[in-house]
Protein backbone atom coordinates (compact mmCIF):
# COMPACT_ATOMS: atom_id res chain seq x y z
CA UNK A 1 0.00 0.00 0.00
CA UNK A 2 1.23 3.45 -0.82
CA UNK A 3 2.29 5.46 2.25
CA UNK A 4 1.44 8.70 0.40
CA UNK A 5 -2.28 7.89 0.27
CA UNK A 6 -4.44 9.89 2.60
CA UNK A 7 -7.06 8.18 4.74
CA UNK A 8 -10.28 10.06 5.32
CA UNK A 9 -11.22 9.91 9.02
CA UNK A 10 -14.60 8.38 9.86
CA UNK A 11 -15.44 11.23 12.22
CA UNK A 12 -14.40 14.85 12.08
CA UNK A 13 -12.07 15.99 14.88
CA UNK A 14 -13.90 17.85 17.60
CA UNK A 15 -12.69 19.60 20.71
CA UNK A 16 -12.98 17.64 23.95
CA UNK A 17 -16.18 18.67 25.78
CA UNK A 18 -14.27 18.80 29.08
CA UNK A 19 -11.06 20.68 28.32
CA UNK A 20 -11.24 21.76 24.66
CA UNK A 21 -8.17 19.85 23.43
CA UNK A 22 -8.50 17.86 20.18
CA UNK A 23 -10.35 14.56 20.64
CA UNK A 24 -8.53 11.23 20.50
CA UNK A 25 -9.70 8.22 18.50
CA UNK A 26 -9.71 5.75 21.46
CA UNK A 27 -11.68 8.05 23.79
CA UNK A 28 -13.85 9.94 21.28
CA UNK A 29 -15.31 12.55 21.82
CA UNK A 30 -12.88 13.15 24.69
CA UNK A 31 -9.12 13.79 24.48
CA UNK A 32 -8.14 11.31 27.20
CA UNK A 33 -9.41 8.67 29.60
CA UNK A 34 -9.20 11.28 32.37
CA UNK A 35 -11.69 13.62 30.68
CA UNK A 36 -13.91 10.65 29.85
CA UNK A 37 -13.92 9.58 33.52
CA UNK A 38 -14.70 13.14 34.67
CA UNK A 39 -17.77 13.17 32.43
CA UNK A 40 -18.87 9.70 33.60
CA UNK A 41 -18.56 10.82 37.23
CA UNK A 42 -20.82 13.80 36.52
CA UNK A 43 -23.45 11.47 35.00
CA UNK A 44 -23.28 9.11 37.97
CA UNK A 45 -23.61 11.97 40.49
CA UNK A 46 -26.66 13.34 38.66
CA UNK A 47 -25.06 16.62 37.63
CA UNK A 48 -26.67 16.38 34.18
CA UNK A 49 -30.44 16.80 34.44
CA UNK A 50 -33.23 17.84 32.13
CA UNK A 51 -35.36 20.36 33.94
CA UNK A 52 -39.13 20.04 33.63
CA UNK A 53 -41.24 23.04 32.67
CA UNK A 54 -43.31 24.63 35.41
CA UNK A 55 -46.57 24.21 33.48
CA UNK A 56 -46.22 20.40 33.30
CA UNK A 57 -48.21 18.48 35.87
CA UNK A 58 -47.14 15.16 37.29
CA UNK A 59 -49.89 12.52 37.08
CA UNK A 60 -51.21 11.34 40.44
CA UNK A 61 -50.66 7.68 41.22
CA UNK A 62 -54.30 7.38 42.44
CA UNK A 63 -55.90 8.63 39.20
CA UNK A 64 -56.83 6.04 36.56
CA UNK A 65 -55.38 6.62 33.09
Amino acid sequence: MNSDSKVTPLRPKRPCPECGKPSARDTFPFCSARCKDIDLNRWLKGAYVIKARDDEEEPDADEPK
